[in-house]
């Protein structure tokens, strides 16, 4: 456990923030998995509008720090491959 007074917040913070970013990267990877779920049952307006907001996520957790951009650079390919290919068929 930390003695110093500086050390004792770093370890707060630390904690706070680790809860936070746990937070937005869950609702980042259930964004993903709702467009996913709309795909499945052919819903490719309702995954239109849900892909907007997966993509928002995304780049936001970059902007964060939380993923690296070329994670999501693929996340948002996938999405967008997949979205296509509903959108063709």
């Amino acid at each position: 456990m930390a003695n110093i007074k500086s050390a004792k917040k770093r370890v707060r913070l630390n904690e706070e923030q680790r809860v936070k970013n746990q937070a937005f990267k869950s609702s980042m990877r259930t964004a993903i998995k709702e467009f996913e779920k709309k795909l499945d049952n052919q819903d490719v307006e309702g995954a239109k509008a849900v892909f907007l907001l997966a993509e928002q996520k995304v780049d936001k957790a970059v902007s964060k720090g939380l993923i690296h951009k070329n994670t999501a650079a693929r996340k948002k390919s996938q999405m967008e491959r997949k979205l296509n290919q509903a959108t063709a068929s």
